[in-house]
């Protein structure tokens, strides 16, 4: 699917990063503020909000300021775009092995 391909490749890049993984998987338990996604990281909050904004700008979360405080959540729909791709992945993959074993079994038995 060529046309999902620079969306899947803003998504990988956004996830290359462990601050921004654990950002992703902070957020699979809910809506948090900036202020409580950065406590665990030692970086300052502009420093941590580019990483906000990477993660906004491939979709895999959105933002609501209510006030002074900008609530971030998870968007499901971009990982289930990974998900299908890796499903695909994994499928071709699982085919080729498949024949692998079968050749070399086949190799085996009777010989080059």
């Amino acid at each position: 699917m060529p046309n999902q391909s620079p969306c899947l490749d803003l998504i990988f890049a956004a996830l290359a990063d462990p601050t921004r993984r654990a950002v992703v998987e902070r957020l699979g338990g809910g809506p948090a503020p900036m202020s409580a996604l950065a406590r665990p990281f030692r970086m300052r909050l502009p420093s941590f909000a580019q990483h906000l904004d990477v993660l906004e700008g491939c979709g895999l979360v959105r933002s609501r300021k209510q006030g002074r405080v900008r609530t971030y959540r998870l968007a499901p729909r971009p990982l289930k775009a990974v998900d299908g791709w890796l499903a695909r992945q994994r499928m071709l993959w699982n085919r080729r092995l498949d024949r692998l074993d079968e050749t070399l079994k086949d190799l085996a038995e009777n010989g080059p």
